[in-house]
């Protein structure tokens, strides 16, 4: 049985009647679009979709949006977000030169015991979605923040991305969570954002590549433009800027050197970290192999521009992590002996 035949089987079931709940991860910017002035946008999205959109509190730099519904009336609250973030993007590049348009991006909160389910063996399920739709499918490696959730990724056209959502659901429908989720909640603001895709705190105990500022704005335009391998001035400026980012970056290649120490949180279980940075950031990334006597393993990554500062930053917040670990577990044990 295809894709379609199952869908039809899985809607005749009474699947369409069954109430679903979507989560999605915003940052501030994207969370305003969608509300507009005086909430006339989300509300004009919750009428004509019949779904409930809630979205949280403004206290954190990401929110989170809720959406609840029958199916269908999932697939048209989506579609008009997927619609209004590709006129935004639209509007971006207004005065831009460039015309291959940057998809739209969505993150979804998606709890990680229904992940195997999306990937499927060996991703034979995800493959089957992106070829299906047409839309980028990515699910992060690591939980988020204190949950047991995981960021799925999908980016391409609006229509793709409606049915991607299409097919999520009925993977939603089929393979329920197993055991209890712990929703991902993001902090305030004051406390910092947690997230991969945040900015790194600052930990002076290694040496390691320079620590970029991205707002997550940028954040998400860079992924898309890395993904996309177009010029910076597709953001519709002139002379774009990302603070903290070396622009002067050869388009072509980046070596940097990283502890020997700390490059098991750059790789990973199996290589998944690597393969995960490699993915979103579209770059090539290639880790020498242990030289004796050397206290560094070096790292070569080619690709655009974006691609290799997207890469670069993605390193260098894995690092950061990795530091606050160690740190925590170092300040723990002295806690324990001093009390002992």
């Amino acid at each position: 049985m295809n894709m379609n035949e199952k869908e039809v089987a899985l809607w005749s079931e009474g699947g369409l009647n069954v109430t679903l709940t979507i989560r999605l991860l915003m940052h501030g910017k994207e969370v305003g679009s969608i509300i507009g002035k005086k909430g006339e946008t989300v509300k004009k999205m919750r009428e004509e979709s019949g779904a409930r959109i809630n979205i949280s509190d403004g206290s954190s730099t990401e929110r989170i949006v809720t959406i609840t519904g029958a199916s269908e009336v999932i697939f048209k609250a989506f579609a008009m977000i997927a619609e209004k973030f590709d006129e935004d993007i639209l509007a971006c590049m207004v005065n831009s030169t460039v015309s291959s348009r940057p998809p739209v991006t969505l993150r979804l909160v998606f709890p990680a015991s229904q992940c195997g389910s999306l990937i499927g063996k060996g991703g034979s399920k995800i493959k089957e979605i992106r070829e299906t739709t047409g839309a980028q499918v990515q699910v992060a490696g690591d939980l988020l923040p204190e949950s047991t959730e995981r960021a799925v990724t999908i980016s391409g056209t609006p229509n793709a991305i409606t049915q991607c959502v299409r097919h999520i659901c009925m993977i939603m429908l089929e393979s329920p969570p197993k055991g209890a989720t712990i929703p991902y909640r993001p902090k305030p603001s004051s406390g910092g954002n947690p997230t991969v895709l945040s900015q790194p705190h600052t930990a002076p105990t290694f040496a390691v590549p320079a620590q970029y500022t991205i707002p997550p704005q940028d954040l998400t335009k860079l992924h898309q433009l890395a993904m996309q391998h177009i010029p910076f001035t597709s953001l519709g400026q002139s002379n774009p800027t990302f603070p903290g980012l070396d622009m002067s970056v050869s388009p072509s290649s980046y070596e940097l050197s990283i502890p020997n120490e700390l490059i098991g949180c750059i790789i990973g279980r199996q290589g998944t970290k690597i393969n995960e940075i490699r993915q979103m950031s579209g770059a090539q990334i290639k880790i020498a192999s242990a030289t004796d006597g050397s206290a560094v393993r070096h790292v070569t990554i080619t690709g655009s521009p974006a691609s290799i500062c997207l890469a670069q930053y993605l390193i260098s917040a894995s690092l950061e992590m990795a530091k606050l670990s160690i740190q925590a577990a170092s300040s723990s044990s002295s806690t324990t002996v001093t009390s002992a």
